[in-house]
């Protein structure tokens, strides 16, 4: 299989050959995509949310009620749920929200998540993303000859310095190095711009893959 390149400035730069069972699948499956994001968010939860327990109240415990004739029930302090100020029954506690997912699951949602841009026709294949100085203006303008507006950009193993720091102030542009490729990211953008360099080494971390699951 085999993808158009072209250069940062929109002109072709001949073609770069592609695994088909990576970039080629034609049945998307949403399922294993769904699962992998909630996967990689639940990851990200920070689970810190916490309320007072009964116990954790800082309330006086003196009896603030007379046992019997006040016509009401017999209570012996105030840090009960049922009072202003008091604890929280069954509140949130400290935890952590990640589970487990296969690795062959997070394998297969990350090739249909890169056959999903090239079958919507947003995917564009760069020869390489470098400049030779940072300028935000320079590389916006780039982008607009190119079609980018709303993109995950996916340099090699390292991101050139001059890109990423021209990039970082353009809207709705996100740049990473092959290796922190992943589902969400890739979803979440409308276009997946990544380089020949990052090809190599999608291919390289498949073949990887592969080998772990013999």
């Amino acid at each position: 299989m085999e993808l158009a390149v072209k250069t940062l400035d929109g002109k072709a730069a001949g073609k770069a050959t592609v695994d088909p069972a990576i970039f080629g699948l034609e049945d998307i499956r949403s399922d294993l995509l769904h699962r992998t994001v909630r996967w990689q968010l639940a990851k990200r939860q920070a689970g810190t949310h916490k309320t007072q327990s009964r116990d954790e109240v800082s309330v006086t415990t003196k009896k603030f009620i007379r046992q019997k004739g006040s016509g009401g029930a017999r209570h012996g302090s105030r840090n009960a749920p049922i009072f202003v100020g008091g604890s929280v029954a069954h509140g949130p506690r400290v935890r952590s929200h990640a589970h487990d997912l296969p690795k062959k699951i997070r394998k297969l949602a990350l090739a249909h998540a890169l056959s999903s841009k090239v079958k919507e026709g947003s995917l564009i294949v760069l020869n390489e993303a470098k400049l030779d100085e940072a300028k935000t203006k320079e590389l916006s303008a780039k982008f607009k000859a190119l079609g980018v507006e709303n993109a995950l950009i996916i340099g090699g193993a390292e991101v050139d310095a001059n890109f990423a720091k021209a990039a970082r102030n353009i809207p709705n542009i996100d740049v990473l190095p092959v290796a922190g490729l992943n589902v969400y990211d890739i979803l979440r953008r409308k276009q997946l711009v990544i380089t020949k360099d990052a090809l190599e080494g999608i291919g390289a971390r498949f073949d990887a893959k592969a080998g772990e699951g013999k």
